[in-house]
This record gives C-alpha cells, structure tokens and sequence, in this order.
C-alpha cells in the first residue's frame, strides 16, 4: 500500500484529534519527572542503573496472548515475541532503547509484546552489545549480524520491518545505512519512536522545548553521547543519521513527542528524507515525552500510539 510523504513542517499532529492529557499519563508524568530530576547523569554509575532497570523489567508482564521464547541468534541472546495465529515470516525486528548503555530485551518485552498483539506480526529483539564496555560500531555490527542472520533462515527482506525507540531509532536508521551501503536487501519500513538521531545535540529543540521535557536537560546530553562514541564521531552518519544521506531508503514512520528535546531529532530527519525524495510519516503527539509508548500497560495515549504503529505495520507486511 503506497505511503502519504509528510514534509516535517507539515507533521501529523495526531493527539489534536483526542482528548486533553489524560489523568493517568498527568501522573507518570509527574512521577517520571521527579526521578529523572534527581539523577545526576554526569556522575551516573552505569552498571547500577542497569540493575535497576533489570530488577524493575522482571515487573513488566507481557501482554495476554503473546508468547515469549528465549533463543540465541547470531551469537546474541534474544528474545522471539510471538502473538495469536502470527504469520510464519512476517517479522518486526525491534531494537531497545537506552542510550546505547542500558536497556535489554526484557526492559522492552512488555512494550514490543503490545505492538505484536496488536500488529499481528512476530517480533525479535536482541540483545546487542552495549557501551561504553563495548562503544560504537559494536552494536551496529550486532543489529546486522542479525538482520543478515533473518535473510539467511529463509526471511524475505520486504517481510521485515524494523523498529526501536530512542537509541535503538537511531540504531535503526544506522542499520538501514549500513545494509543500503553493502548492497544487502533492504527491509519494507522502519518504524521510530522518539528516535536519538543527532548525538551532537545541534537540534533547535534543545532550547526550544527545554522548559516543556520533564525527563532530559540538553546540557547533560554530551555526556550520554560520551559513553557511546568519541567526540569525533558525533556527526558520523552512523552515529548521528540526521547528517546522513538518506536517499534510497525504505518507508519511514516516526512518532515523537511534542514535549521533547530531541523533537528535531525527528522533524530534521523528515525534512532529510523528503529532500531525497523518500516517504516518511512524522506523527506529533502533543503534551507527550519521550517514549511515551512504554505505558502502554497505563496509558490511554500510549495504547492509541501503539495502535497507529500497528496499522502502519500491518499496512507494510500486508497483514
């Protein structure tokens, strides 16, 4: 099904069409901001939060009717997310977020078992290597040691979409350029919430929406991006794909928040594709933060965002 192309000055604002900030997402809201007020990034003890994050996933039930598998593929632990009467091979391979130094299958299960049930589509997630043990390019080089694994067990390329959030939306984009730069073939769409694209944080929503983000504060942004790459690589085009050439990409679609300072993350990377002639859809989602989607067991917002991307799965593997 052909895809309408969204100039990023002309973006979906989906919530105009929905109530007012529900009750429920006003309090995560408020709760989440009081946790990331206190963190103090630039001194952060890494391998403690991961602790943190791991001991809060195994809270995180995934939705009903969703069945999880473990596995290992292509050297990586995963994570196979398999709803209903899934198709054999039509496939969702999601990448997680978390700065590129947290963040797990099972940090994501809850959230990516949602968007199968509701896509109907299988969906793996891996467990790439994460910084700063193992900095840039090593987990580029595990989102396509997968990817190739896939075409490989009998994957049609057009049978997979890819998706990730926040670093992992950056991970995406970096793996669709390194697959469009070796010649491999090329999955149907890619699909990003809240994608990290500019790790040089030279977006104008790092002052623009500074006052309305109730998680991040830009001055602490180079020290995420520290942990991830030398700052010689922070407009590589793998590092950062707002700087990349984007021509001869598959679909794009990208939900972000209207709250977020990485908000021009997203609407550079629209403007990027539109200019090389590529179709994207940019979906704003206002009084929303950051991966807002991961509420979905909470939210009323989230389960509508997560029902959007579910169309635009379907749409693309012709479920």
């Amino acid at each position: 099904m052909a895809r309408s192309t969204y100039d990023s000055r002309m973006i979906d604002v989906v919530a105009d069409r929905i109530p007012k900030l529900s009750l429920r997402a006003r309090l995560v809201r408020l709760v989440t901001a009081l946790y990331f007020d206190r963190m103090d990034v630039a001194g952060v003890d890494v391998r403690k939060v991961r602790r943190r994050w791991s001991l809060l996933s195994k809270l995180l039930i995934p939705a009903i009717g969703v069945r999880t598998r473990r596995d290992r593929v292509a050297g990586l632990p995963v994570i196979w997310l398999v709803p209903r009467s899934a198709p054999e091979r039509k496939l969702i391979l999601y990448l997680h977020g978390g700065a590129y130094v947290m963040g797990s299958c099972d940090t994501h299960r809850q959230l990516v078992s949602h968007i199968v049930r509701a896509s109907g589509a299988r969906a793996l997630l891996p467990d790439y290597r994460l910084a700063p043990e193992h900095p840039y390019p090593a987990a580029i080089e595990d989102a396509v040691a997968v990817y190739r694994w896939l075409l490989a067990d009998g994957y049609a390329a057009q049978d997979i979409v890819l998706a990730g959030d926040s670093a992992g939306g950056g991970l995406t984009m970096a793996l669709l350029l390194s697959l469009r730069a070796a010649g491999d073939p090329l999955p149907a769409a890619a699909c990003l919430l809240s994608p990290w694209l500019d790790l040089a944080a030279a977006g104008d929503s790092m002052s623009s929406r500074a006052d309305r983000d109730p998680w991040f504060r830009a001055e602490d942004m180079p020290h995420i991006a520290n942990f991830y790459c030398d700052e010689k690589d922070l407009v590589n085009p793998l590092v950062s794909p707002v700087y990349a050439d984007v021509s001869g990409l598959p679909p794009i679609y990208v939900q972000v928040g209207a709250d977020e300072i990485l908000f021009s993350d997203a609407t550079r990377l629209g403007d990027n594709i539109r200019a090389a002639g590529g179709a994207v859809e940019i979906e704003e989602w206002r009084d929303m933060w950051h991966v807002f989607q991961v509420f979905v067991a909470v939210m009323p917002e989230s389960r509508r965002a997560i029902d959007k991307l579910a169309d635009y799965i379907r749409d693309v593997l012709r479920l």
